[in-house]
C-alpha cells in the first residue's frame, strides 16, 4: 500500500477511533514507524536507520540521555546475512514454487541437487531403512512422544541421506504453519556464524506433498490427514528426483538498538535501573501476499515501540525513583539478536538492570478482559503485573500454550538468559470465544504478513487499556522500594554455582 494510502487510513482511524489524546498520540507514532516510508525496517536497512532516528529525536525531546557506542543514541552491531536469492526447484517434469510450496535453510543448501526421494513417514531413527543420498520427506509432528524436527535431520544425516524436507504440520492448529514464507535468509552476529547443517533442510507446505510424491500411487491429502492425526503412516520410495538449483548472496550489514536513560529520583536506587524494550525491525520487503510485498509491522512491533516512547514523553522529563533504560532494538525478527547483544554489551557506564519488561506479541484486536503473562509465576514482576492489572478489571494467566514456546520467541528471553527477572504479554482469550476466533484470524491473515499494516481493524479500547496497564505497571515497579526478584520456585532463576 503506498505512503499516501496509508497516511489516509491512518488519518481516517484516528478521527474515528480512539477518542483521549495519549492514545491518538500513540498511533500517529505508530503511524509513522509503519509507514510505506519506513520500507518495514528490515535489520540493517535504510528504512530501518529512518525508524531508529525517528525514535533517537523523539528520546531526545523528551528529556533521555543517550547511552549508546561513544555517548550517542545507537549501540551498533555487525552481522552477516546469507540469502537465498533466486530458486529452480521441481520433481522431473513438474516445477515447485519456492518460498510457497516449500523453503530451504540458506546455510544447508549447495548451489544444485539432484536425489531420488524417499518418504519415510515421521522418520523415526530405527524405522528410516536405506536412504542413503536421498532427499527424505518426514511429517513433522509437534506430538509427544513423536521425533521431533531436530531429532528427524539428525537420524536422516546417520544414515546417509543428503536432504530432508519436513511437511509443516497443518494438524498442529494451535500455530498452523502459514504459507508463503516471506523469503529464505539466515543472520547472525558478526563473528558467531552457525554451525551449517550436516544435510539439506527443506520446509514443505502440505498442500505441495503431491509435486514430491507423484507416480508414487500414493494418496498425498490421505498421508496429511493421517499424520496429522498421528496415526501410523508407511514408507515408500518415489520414482521422480528432487532437482534443485540456488543462488546464495552473502552480506554484511550493520544495525542499531537505540538506547536512552530516563534518570532515576532516588539516589539509593541508582544502582537498580529498570530496562524496557520492544522491537523496532520488521521484515521489510518479501514475498508478495495478496499483490502486497511490503511487510509493514504495524503491530510486530511498531506500535509498542511508539508505546516506550509515550511512556517518557508523558512524564515531561520527570524521572521515577529507579532509573529507566529504554531500548528499541534491532533484529529480533533474525534471532533476537538486538537484545542478545545489548545483555551481553551493556553500556558500562550504567549499573546492570535489575528487571525487564518487553512489549511484543500485542495485539490489541479485541477486548482486554485476560492477559497472558509470560514470566508470571517466575519474579516479583509477576505478581506487580497482577496487581496492576487486577486494579484495571483484567484477569491475569500464565501461557496456556507452551507447545508454541512463545516464552523464548522475543527479547525479554534473553534477559532472563542472563540472570535478569522479565515479563512479557499476550492479549489472552477464552477457548471458543470470538475473541479467539479474531486472534486465530489474525494470526493466519497478519502475523508476519504485508496485512499487519495501518489498515488493519484495531480495538482502539483494548489498545487504550494495555496502554494504561503498562503504564502503570512501570510507575509500579520503577518507584517501588524493592528491587525485581526472582521466585524461589522459578526453574530460570539463576542457581549458586
Amino acid at each position: 500500500m503506498n505512503t499516501a494510502a496509508l497516511a489516509l487510513i491512518a488519518s481516517a482511524a484516528i478521527a474515528t477511533g480512539p477518542q483521549d489524546a495519549d492514545t491518538r498520540a500513540w498511533w500517529r507514532l505508530t503511524s509513522e514507524l509503519s509507514s510505506d516510508a519506513m520500507e518495514g525496517r528490515d535489520t540493517g536497512s535504510p528504512g530501518y536507520d529512518r525508524a531508529a532516528a525517528v525514535v533517537a529525536r523523539r528520546l531526545a525531546a523528551a528529556g533521555l540521555k543517550p547511552i549508546g557506542d561513544q555517548g550517542g543514541w545507537y549501540q551498533r552491531m555487525a552481522l552477516e546475512q546469507v540469502q537465498i536469492t533466486r530458486a529452480t526447484v521441481g520433481v522431473g517434469t513438474t516445477p515447485m514454487r519456492f518460498l510457497h510450496d516449500l523453503t530451504a535453510a540458506p546455510l544447508s543448501v549447495p548451489a544444485s541437487l539432484d536425489l531420488p526421494i524417499a518418504y519415510r513417514g515421521y522418520c523415526a531413527a530405527g524405522a528410516l531403512g536405506d536412504v542413503r543420498g536421498k532427499l527424505v520427506v518426514c511429517h513433522g509432528s509437534r506430538r509427544p512422544g513423536m521425533p521431533t524436527a531436530q531429532e528427524q535431520i539428525d537420524a536422516i544425516a546417520a544414515a546417509g541421506g543428503r536432504a530432508a524436507a519436513t511437511i509443516a504440520d497443518p494438524g498442529f492448529t494451535i500455530e498452523p504453519p502459514r504459507w508463503p514464507y516471506a523469503y529464505a535468509r539466515t543472520v547472525w552476529i558478526a563473528g558467531s556464524p552457525p554451525t551449517p547443517p550436516k544435510i539439506a533442510i527443506f520446509t514443505l507446505n502440505a498442500d505441495a506433498l503431491g509435486k514430491l510424491t507423484g507416480g508414487s500411487g500414493r494418496n498425498a491429502p490421505a498421508l496429511i490427514q493421517a499424520g496429522s492425526r498421528g496415526a501410523p503412516l508407511p514408507s515408500f520410495d518415489v520414482p521422480g528426483r528432487f532437482k534443485a538449483s540456488f543462488t546464495l548472496q552473502r552480506r554484511k550489514l550493520q544495525s542499531a538498538n537505540v538506547l536512552g536513560l530516563l534518570p532515576g529520583t532516588d539516589p539509593a536506587l541508582a544502582s537498580q535501573p529498570m530496562v524496557l524494550t520492544a522491537h523496532l525491525d520488521g521484515y521489510g520487503y518479501g514475498e508478495p501476499v495478496r499483490g502486497d510485498s511490503l511487510y509493514n509491522g504495524t503491530l510486530d512491533d511498531a506500535a509498542y515501540v511508539a508505546l516506550l516512547v509515550r511512556l517518557v514523553e508523558r512524564r515531561g522529563g520527570q524521572g521515577f525513583r529507579r532509573p529507566v533504560v529504554i531500548a528499541a532494538v534491532t533484529g529480533e525478527e533474525k534471532g533476537l539478536h538486538g537484545s542478545r547483544w545489548l545483555a551481553q554489551h551493556w553500556p558500562s557506564e550504567i549499573a546492570k538492570p535489575v528487571g525487564n519488561i518487553n512489549l511484543d506479541q500485542l495485539r490489541p484486536i479485541f477486548p482486554l478482559k485476560l492477559l497472558t503473562v509470560h514470566g508470571l509465576n517466575d519474579s516479583s514482576l509477576g505478581d506487580d503485573a497482577r496487581k496492576v492489572a487486577e486494579g484495571l478489571g483484567i484477569a491475569v494467566q500464565t501461557d496456556p500454550e507452551p507447545q508454541r514456546n512463545l516464552l523464548q520467541r522475543t527479547d525479554h528471553w534473553n534477559f532472563m538468559q542472563a540472570g535478569v527477572p522479565a515479563v512479557n504479554f499476550v492479549f489472552g482469550y477464552k477457548p471458543g470465544s470470538e475473541s479467539e476466533r479474531i486472534y486465530r484470524r489474525w494470526y493466519q491473515q497478519g502475523y508476519h504478513r504485508p496485512q499487519d499494516d495501518l489498515a488493519q481493524a484495531i480495538d482502539w479500547q483494548a489498545a487504550r487499556d494495555f496502554n494504561r496497564f503498562f503504564y502503570g505497571l512501570v510507575s509500579r515497579v520503577a518507584d517501588q522500594e524493592r528491587a525485581p526478584a526472582w521466585n524461589a520456585s522459578s526453574p530460570l532463576a539463576p542457581r549458586p554455582r
